[in-house]
């Protein structure tokens, strides 16, 4: 076949818009709208005036800002480096700034002032979401997922490390300073950089010996909130990046998500997150979700109390499951409310013997069978091999709600909803992971990192909105929530 001519220097015949350059239903189209489309109160809650200041060089606009941030979140490009080249080089970043070119620094000092409160715009991807009536409420389901931080693993000590790091710096100040020694020559106005990058090091490993926590923890010298977590991939330095996460009813038969809360902890258990996870998704959505799905992690005798006190209705396996196929674990002993004792398995009683407390200070009940009959049973040795005292149950103050758990969890209906917990929470974590670059954060401290999760979230929501809108053709204004119409032929 022929080849086509090749002509580097041809010439538009006429001088073309931007808007022609980019599909109709491309993804930046949405993301203008939904910037465009904040009241002044959202703007006023970022700390953003959008008319500026009446004095002074003219400054960009803060819409083209945040449609930056925002786009660039959703597509992958997150560091102000990468952001300048591409409203410079990307048509989609081009049409988005109107082709004004900010530089890294004008992108790090708004992302930097704004960015804490720029999380309230994930809550409002979530309203709009349900005013157009597209979540499904009836279920959610929660995770956790460790994240790499800005920061280097070999970087992490533990106290003995620490000191003994703390040796070698102190011998090489000394070293650096002895050659820094001349008889009778003056000393240099600055220090050397050798011995200026010591001694921030000597710093900050006295800063960290002085903690409490590195008594017992380990200690990150460049990031001193993250923690040294067991991933997937081995151990890394990181966070617990935790997310709730809704289904989608596009319309169009295709399986969507959307995030409906964020939270990152700096360590790698998922147990103290649940609680507040639930409440920061029943806050964003305005109602509260049929059913939560939560893996073991999440499995604790106090999490379910607290969720059967406040209502909610979660399902997550038991965080001991092979524990509870033993034949003799407590769940075999049949209590009496009457007597106040327990059966076990082989006929004997247990009574109540004493109440201790537990590390938390609440009440545990004891329960013992005679230690003669103990040691006379067909199952000693499997049930107990106490001599002594023979077999005792503690029974806590979250028996109930962990008995209660485990018999929903048997359930056919349990078992068939909880199988939807994966296809639910783990397609969000890959693509905000592999689609974002979001397998890493760039800032660090807790603090920052918690910001920079919430708008990794955003921009996932962005997304799948926007997805919505390109594949079932629905209005863009009905899609954000303004009034109820729809384009020809569309589904709501």
């Amino acid at each position: 076949m022929p080849v086509r001519h090749l002509q580097r220097e041809q010439a538009w015949l006429l001088p073309p818009r931007l808007d022609e350059l980019l599909a109709a239903d491309h993804p930046v189209h949405f993301v203008a709208t939904f910037v465009d489309e904040l009241d002044a109160k959202t703007w006023s809650d970022l700390g953003v005036l959008l008319h500026g200041e009446e004095l002074g060089a003219p400054a960009y606009d803060p819409k083209l800002l945040v449609s930056v941030w925002l786009y660039g979140f959703m597509t992958g490009v997150r560091s102000t480096r990468k952001l300048e080249a591409a409203c410079c080089e990307q048509v989609p970043f081009l049409w988005l700034t109107g082709l004004q070119t900010p530089d890294h620094n004008t992108l790090w000092r708004f992302y930097q002032e704004h960015r804490e409160p720029m999380q309230a715009l994930l809550k409002r991807t979530v309203r709009i979401a349900v005013r157009a009536g597209l979540v499904d409420l009836a279920l959610q389901a929660v995770d956790g997922s460790k994240v790499g931080a800005n920061a280097a693993k070999d970087r992490t000590y533990d106290r003995a490390g620490l000191e003994r790091l703390l040796e070698r710096t102190e011998a090489a100040i000394a070293d650096l300073e002895a050659q820094n020694r001349t008889s009778g020559a003056e000393l240099p106005a600055r220090l050397p950089r050798e011995l200026k990058h010591e001694e921030s090091l000597r710093d900050k490993v006295r800063e960290a010996l002085d903690q409490p926590e590195a008594e017992d923890q380990r200690v990150n010298l460049t990031d001193n909130d993250a923690g040294l977590m067991k991933s997937r991939n081995g151990f890394i330095t990181g966070f617990n990046a935790q997310a709730m996460v809704s289904p989608l009813e596009s319309g169009d038969g295709k399986k969507r998500f959307l995030v409906t809360a964020t939270e990152v902890s700096q360590t790698p258990d998922d147990q103290a997150a649940l609680l507040g996870m639930l409440e920061a998704s029943e806050e964003a959505l305005g109602a509260r979700a049929g059913v939560t799905l939560a893996d073991a992690g999440y499995h604790s005798g106090e999490n379910l109390t607290a969720c059967e006190e406040q209502g909610y209705t979660v399902l997550m396996p038991e965080a001991q499951a092979r524990a509870l196929a033993h034949p003799y674990h407590k769940d075999s002993f049949i209590y009496d409310q009457d007597s106040d004792t327990y059966t076990c398995p082989m006929g004997e009683t247990l009574r109540y013997t004493d109440t201790k407390h537990d590390r938390k200070g609440r009440p545990v009940r004891r329960y013992r069978a005679p230690a003669a009959a103990c040691r006379a049973c067909p199952a000693f040795g499997l049930c107990t091999k106490d001599r002594r005292h023979g077999r005792a149950l503690e029974i806590g103050p979250d028996e109930p709600a962990l008995r209660k758990q485990r018999v929903l969890m048997a359930t056919e209906g349990a078992r068939s909803l909880y199988k939807r917990r994966k296809e639910l929470i783990e397609p969000a974590f890959g693509l905000i992971k592999e689609q974002q670059a979001g397998r890493r954060f760039l800032l660090r401290g807790q603090h920052n990192v918690r910001a920079e999760w919430s708008l990794l979230a955003t921009a996932f929501n962005l997304r799948m909105l926007a997805r919505i809108w390109q594949q079932t053709r629905t209005a863009l204004a009905y899609l954000l929530g303004r009034k109820p119409l729809t384009v020809a032929g569309s589904r709501p």
